[in-house]
């Protein structure tokens, strides 16, 4: 992040709306949020789900949004054209990979496999000692406790440091995730 130019945060976050209201209705407050402080949205560039809420929130209430979608996707998850900035890729590691060097921190909304390749990869790539962003994960109505429980056997069982467990900030509201990324950007 440099002295000049506000904070930008990567969410990762389902294609999908999910089976609880609760979902949608937090990915619009974090967009909504990311708005309100000046921070920048960069998200998947889809139109659909969890990632059409959070873009389309953080849009309306001013945000600058930055997007990145692989070829394949453009479709199936509805390309959002009318972002700040637009990004196509060729493939999914590409999109991962222009997503996370172009944030500050990463924050994970509920989501399916795709959020959760998404998370384990910068989690994994912190583990490693490659970055030090925040990654934090919304938990929002406790989505996120059977993944919070996996992580914690995966350590229990020997398979991983504690640092797989420090390397995440858990939340569960959207206030407590402003507060979080406040306290991350100083």
């Amino acid at each position: 992040m440099s002295a000049k130019s506000a904070p930008s945060v990567c969410v990762f976050c389902g294609a999908r709306p999910g089976a609880r209201p609760a979902y949608a209705r937090d990915a619009r407050a974090t967009g909504q949020m990311l708005a309100a402080r000046g921070w920048r949205l960069v998200y998947g560039a889809g139109d659909v789900g969890l990632m059409g809420e959070v873009a389309r929130a953080a849009q309306a209430a001013g945000a600058a949004t930055f997007g990145v979608i692989p070829e394949h996707l453009f479709k199936l998850e509805v390309g959002k054209r009318d972002l700040t900035t637009f990004v196509v890729t060729e493939n999914m590691h590409e999109r991962k990979k222009v997503m996370f060097m172009n944030s500050d921190a990463v924050v994970v909304l509920p989501g399916g496999a795709g959020s959760l390749d998404e998370f384990y990869e910068v989690l994994t790539w912190r583990q490693l000692g490659l970055h030090t962003k925040p990654i934090l994960l919304l938990n929002t109505e406790g989505y996120w406790d059977p993944l919070l429980a996996l992580n914690a056997h995966v350590v229990a069982e020997g398979f991983a440091g504690e640092s797989l467990l420090d390397g995440v900030t858990t939340v569960a509201t959207v206030s407590a995730l402003e507060a979080a990324l406040e306290t991350a950007f100083g």
